[in-house]
């Protein structure tokens, strides 16, 4: 099992991440997920920073040689979409604020696709619903 991040680390990458606005952390899964604006943008595991990614950032986190987040089960390794910031992003708030705002971005396109109404599920083996007939 991983050691849990030390509180002074949470509060540094909290520190990193004041420019997106409010922050907290809360304790997750022997880590801490870490919120701005109420959004989840980041999780500390192994006195490590990863950063929220999807789609439209992971091109962005991946040409600057930063490292996706990932774990191990007994059956395979579960590639998450959370990257560690360049190192030296690490250094100062105003270094992160490019990669938490990415972060930050990701966050707020997942939190939309949520809620977006999704269609009815069809029971299994049940007919399409014809069309309407055209007038």
């Amino acid at each position: 099992m991983a050691a849990a991040p030390t509180p002074a680390f949470v509060e540094h990458c909290l520190e990193l991440l004041a420019p997106l606005g409010p922050t907290r952390a809360r304790r997750m899964f022997g880590g801490w997920g870490l919120y701005a604006q109420d959004l989840f943008v980041a999780l500390i595991a192994d006195d490590h920073l990863y950063l929220k990614a999807d789609d439209t950032t992971e091109a962005a986190f991946a040409a600057a040689g930063c490292r996706r987040f990932d774990y191990q089960t007994e059956a395979r390794t579960v590639a998450m979409r959370f990257w560690s910031p360049p190192a030296d992003a690490m250094d100062s708030p105003a270094l992160m604020e490019p990669w938490a705002r990415l972060a930050l971005a990701a966050a707020l396109r997942t939190r939309a696709a949520a809620a977006r109404p999704r269609p009815a599920a069809r029971p299994p083996g049940a007919r399409p619903r014809p069309k309407p007939a055209r007038r």
